[in-house]
C-alpha cells in the first residue's frame, strides 16, 4: 500500500475513534465529569510518557519546559485542550452529542476566521459565503432555541485557539501533548481532591469502571498518533475533508443511539451548516490543486499563476 493510502486510513481510523467516542463515554456517565477528566489526563501522561521513554525522547519534555516562552504556549495550549476535553466528556453526559457535533463542524469554519485575524491570512469569496451560512446557522438555534449553542461555540473556539497556539509552538505533537497534560495534571488532581473532600466523589470503582477509565488513555493518545501519521502522508485538504467523519458520527450516535431531540430548528440549522461546510470544502480543494500545479509549474510562467491565491481559477 502507498503512503498515501496508509494515511487515508489513519485518518479514518482516527476521526472514527474520536466520532464513536461518546459511546465509550457515555458508559462512564455515572462518574462525575471532572473525576473522568483527572482520569483521561492522568493515563494520558503515563502512556505519552511511556512511549517518549521507549523512543529515548522524555529530555525533549525538559528542554521545551525550559523556554519561558514556549512553557507560556504549553501553558496555554494545556488550558484549551484541558476545556475541550473536560466540556465533550460533560455534554456527552447531559445528553448534549448534538451540540459537540456541531462544534466540530463549525470548528473549520472559526478556524478560517482565526487566521483571517491572527494571520491576516487572505479569504476567498466562497470561505466568506461558508463562515456567514454557518453564523446564520448558529443564529437559527439561537433563536429557536431562546440560547446560543455554548458548547459548540466553546468546542469550536477551543479547538481553533488551540491550534493557533500550535502553529506557534515549534515542537513535535507527542512532545507537546505530554508537556500540555504533564501541566494538566496537577490541576485535575487538585479539583478531584477538592470534590472528594465535599464528598462528591466515590473512589471506589467496579471492576468494569476500574478499566474503561484506564483505557481513557490510550483512547486519547491512538487518534493523536493516527491523525501524525495521516498529516505526514496526506494532503491536509484531504485531511481536513476526511476529518467530517468524526463530527457525523457524533452526530449520528446522539441521534440515532442516544435519542437526543433534533427539534425543527435543528433540522434548518444543521443543513445550513453541512452547505457551508460544503463549499468551504470544494474551495480548499481547488485552491490545493492550484497550489500543487503552481509547485510544479516550469520556471518562467507568469507569477499570476505562481500565486494561487490570485489565480481566480482557484476560486468557485
Amino acid at each position: 500500500m502507498s503512503d498515501t493510502g496508509k494515511g487515508i486510513l489513519a485518518m479514518i481510523g482516527a476521526a472514527g475513534i474520536w466520532g464513536i467516542s461518546p459511546v465509550y463515554y457515555k458508559l462512564l456517565a455515572h462518574i462525575p465529569a471532572a473525576e473522568v477528566m483527572t482520569h483521561r489526563t492522568v493515563w494520558s501522561l503515563v502512556f505519552f510518557a511511556g512511549l517518549l521513554a521507549l523512543q529515548g525522547r522524555l529530555g525533549e519534555m525538559a528542554r521545551v519546559l525550559r523556554s519561558p516562552r514556549r512553557f507560556g504556549l504549553i501553558v496555554l495550549a494545556s488550558l484549551m485542550v484541558s476545556t475541550n476535553w473536560f466540556l465533550f466528556i460533560y455534554a456527552t453526559q447531559i445528553d448534549r452529542n448534538t451540540e459537540t457535533s456541531l462544534g466540530y463542524y463549525i470548528y473549520p469554519l472559526v478556524a478560517v476566521l482565526v487566521g483571517r485575524f491572527a494571520f491576516a491570512e487572505r479569504l476567498g469569496a466562497a470561505q466568506w459565503v461558508s463562515v456567514v451560512l454557518a453564523a446564520a446557522g448558529v443564529a437559527v438555534l439561537a433563536l429557536g432555541l431562546g440560547s446560543l449553542p455554548w458548547i459548540s461555540l466553546t468546542l469550536a473556539a477551543t479547538f481553533a485557539l488551540y491550534g493557533v497556539i500550535k502553529k506557534l509552538l515549534p515542537v513535535g505533537p507527542i512532545v507537546s501533548v505530554t508537556c500540555e497534560v504533564l501541566i494538566a495534571v496537577p490541576v485535575t488532581l487538585a479539583v478531584a481532591v477538592w470534590l472528594y473532600r465535599q464528598g462528591d466523589i466515590d473512589p471506589s470503582y467496579s471492576a468494569r469502571d476500574l478499566v474503561l477509565l484506564l483505557g481513557s488513555g490510550p483512547i486519547t493518545a491512538f487518534p493523536l498518533i493516527l491523525f501524525t501519521i495521516a498529516a505526514r502522508r496526506v494532503p491536509m485538504a484531504t485531511v481536513g475533508l476526511l476529518q467530517y467523519l468524526n463530527p457525523t458520527l457524533q452526530f449520528l450516535c446522539a441521534v440515532l443511539l442516544f435519542g437526543e431531540i433534533f427539534t425543527p430548528y435543528h433540522q434548518v440549522a444543521f443543513p445550513m451548516i453541512w452547505i457551508a461546510l460544503a463549499i468551504y470544502s470544494v474551495a480548499t480543494l481547488r485552491q490545493d490543486r492550484a497550489a500543487r500545479r503552481a509547485s510544479i509549474a516550469p520556471v518562467g510562467v507568469s507569477t499570476q499563476v505562481m500565486n494561487p491565491a490570485s489565480d481566480a481559477s482557484a476560486k468557485p
